[in-house]
């Protein structure tokens, strides 16, 4: 491309964002595509960004629940909507993972996409049955050391989060761990508590009522820093497991193609919202730490979630269901 098309080029897209600006956007109310049902964590930090957000720029903010295909249905209807700030979705941990999960999608999981701002993150815990003898990782994985492929973890799925948190800890120690899919956190989470299974890898909202009742004991967080969720228990990287890190995590993302000036725009209203105490104290209650990075720094963090769970998946030959 020769320096005087480069110029125009450039020229053309300033002028694009220059007019998004002035276009007063929004001008009608903006949908939010949550890509699972209502009431899951997904949904709850949907309305909760959504709620606070309408207060401000002064156009509701409709929460539209689209779930299916392990969220390909709310991800489609987003990478051929109009690039027009207008249809946007709180995406999850599950784009990272479906990029290598599914083999053919109809989207690009990244090229499809312009992000936003990553909103929060829930780590996953990691824990026992009280009566287990384990009380630590390093514990942990000298007993799996013992007897590979004995210790069983229940999961809410294949290709999950909480079966891949598993794997990436069992490749990552060096041992073996026997993954039991569930049709859902609750059943593998009784079965676990009752000692039928070994230890768990599943989020926090699932496990600390069980830690409550005094039916498991939780022994670390996958997070890289400590949760102010469970702000006592450490992480698995400072426990013996250094480098280890796998949440769960939420954020913005609109069509690819979206005006620079629109992208920034909401940047600057989510990261708003998501430092009023009422926000962050419903994301908090729910195990979820809000963030609000830059696009780019968004943008960095999707692509390398998704080399990180690749890796997982070919090396374990997981397939989606």
């Amino acid at each position: 491309m020769t320096l005087r098309r480069m110029c125009a080029a450039a020229i053309f897209v300033l002028s694009c964002n220059a007019m998004a600006a002035d276009s007063g956007y929004p001008a009608r109310p903006i949908r939010l595509i949550s890509p699972f049902t209502p009431g899951g964590g997904n949904d709850l930090v949907s309305r909760s960004v959504a709620l606070a957000m309408s207060k401000n720029i002064g156009q509701s903010i409709v929460v539209d629940n689209r779930p299916g295909a392990n969220t390909i249905v709310g991800m489609e209807l987003v990478a051929k909507a109009a690039p027009d700030g207008y249809t946007l979705i709180m995406t999850s941990s599950t784009q990272a993972i479906n990029a290598t999960l599914y083999p053919k999608l109809p989207y690009d999981s990244i090229k499809s996409f312009a992000p936003v701002t990553l909103v929060g993150s829930s780590p996953l815990i990691i824990a026992v049955p009280v009566s287990s003898p384990i009380k630590s990782v390093t514990e942990l994985i000298a007993a799996a050391r013992a007897k590979p492929g004995e210790l069983t973890y229940p999961s809410a799925g294949t290709g999950n989060a909480t079966h891949l948190g598993g794997e990436l800890f069992a490749s990552m120690a060096g041992v073996t761990l026997t993954h039991v899919p569930y049709k859902g956190s609750g059943p593998g989470l009784t079965d676990l508590s009752a000692g039928r299974l070994a230890v768990c890898f599943s989020t926090a909202l699932s496990v600390v009522p069980f830690m409550k009742s005094g039916r498991l004991r939780a022994i670390a967080v996958t997070s890289s820093a400590r949760s102010s969720f469970v702000p006592d228990l450490p992480t698995v990287a400072e426990s013996g497991l250094p480098g280890y890190e796998a949440s769960t995590w939420y954020g913005v993302i609109a069509p690819a193609g979206t005006p620079r000036a629109i992208v920034t725009r909401l940047h600057s209203e989510i990261v708003k919202v998501l430092t009023l105490p009422e926000v962050r104290d419903r994301l908090s209650a729910q195990g979820i730490d809000p963030v609000g990075n830059t696009p780019e720094q968004f943008a960095a963090y999707i692509k390398s979630e998704i080399v990180k769970w690749a890796k997982i998946i070919k090396a374990t030959g997981v397939t989606a269901e």
